[in-house]
């Protein structure tokens, strides 16, 4: 099974095809070819370097809320 993390676009390189993607202070390099029309402030869940899909705000702040979670174990777990 893979993981696609959701980031938000923020900068779209003049090709349209490639830009870069942050989340929680991290960026990276990401290809856009897989989603349509990519612009800045969208949310993309990302895998192996390329946006698989557009999300909502609402979709990707969950999902990276639940990401965190289990990383970083839920408030209320075994200590």
């Amino acid at each position: 099974m893979c993981i696609g993390i959701p980031m938000q676009i923020v900068e779209v390189y003049e090709d349209g095809i490639s830009g870069v993607i942050e989340a929680g202070g991290t960026k990276k390099h990401c290809f856009f070819m897989l989603i349509d029309n990519p612009k800045v402030g969208d949310y993309v869940l990302v895998h192996a370097g390329n946006a698989i899909s557009k999300l909502d705000e609402q979709e990707a702040k969950e999902n990276l809320e639940l990401i965190e979670q289990c990383l970083l174990g839920a408030k209320g777990a075994v200590e």
